[in-house]
């Protein structure tokens, strides 16, 4: 068994939305395998379908002056940030397939968000931060000691139709973080975010650059999904089979 590995760089977020539309699509039909796509995204806004708009801090008029798009969109969760150096994954899971942890006919959407928090938490460990996840707030977290409290690494938000899941992660790698004083993170006004570059000791156990994250975080979801990750070098690649057959 294998999971597409799809990476594309920088994209915009619409380019973004219209590029999970067609995978799921084309999942949906059968016709092309699970694909996790990888890439980051020029500054943007969403709103997930819990969210409240009051979450937005900044002005309509702020936002434009720094080229911030807003989005409203089908995900689970409140608003959330994208930006330079932070490491968006889209996986595109048909969760009635041969997934670990499955003990019906289908993966329950939370256990499938439970699983890429354990993608993140790998992740991070990889590059010598510890993480965690929190009941009843979905995410990956630092550990807390003292008097210092979690900080989030990662925002999880995810929509399922017709058994296909879209929409996914994102993880702070070399994120600024100052960028996030625009909202409040998913709605939580008691906790702050972070980065693994923020995070990782000095000498790192592993540089937290992007393409090490992307790296990473490919391999770490191989390993939890038990899966092969087959790299695919471009969406066309993927989508071949899909023209030939609405030829």
């Amino acid at each position: 068994m294998f999971v597409h590995l799809l990476q594309l760089g920088r994209v915009g977020f619409a380019e973004g939305l219209r590029i999970q539309a067609e995978l799921v699509a084309a999942r949906k039909a059968g016709l092309v395998a699970d694909t996790l796509v990888l890439l980051e995204h020029p500054p943007v806004l969403t709103l997930g379908r819990n969210a409240h708009r009051g979450n937005i801090l900044a002005s309509d008029e702020l936002l434009t002056s720094k080229g911030v798009e807003v989005h409203e969109i089908n995900r689970g969760g409140d608003v959330t940030y994208h930006g330079p150096g932070q490491l968006v994954g889209y996986p595109i899971v048909d969760l009635r397939g041969d997934l670990p942890g499955k003990k019906g006919p289908h993966l329950g959407p939370v256990d499938f968000v439970r699983q890429l928090e354990d993608v993140l938490i790998r992740t991070c460990r990889v590059f010598g931060v510890p993480a965690q996840r929190i009941a009843k707030r979905t995410g990956v977290w630092t550990l807390a000691g003292g008097s210092i409290q979690e900080k989030k690494l990662a925002a999880i938000g995810v929509h399922v139709s017709g058994g296909v899941t879209s929409h996914g992660f994102a993880l702070n790698v070399t994120t600024d973080l100052r960028d996030f004083q625009w909202i409040v993170p998913c709605g939580l006004t008691d906790r702050v975010p972070t980065s693994l570059e923020l995070e990782v000791d000095d000498p790192p156990a592993l540089a937290p650059t992007m393409e090490n994250a992307r790296n990473t975080a490919a391999r770490m979801f191989g390993g939890v999904f038990e899966r092969q990750m087959l790299h695919a070098n471009s969406l066309e690649e993927l989508l071949v089979p899909v023209a030939a057959a609405a030829r």
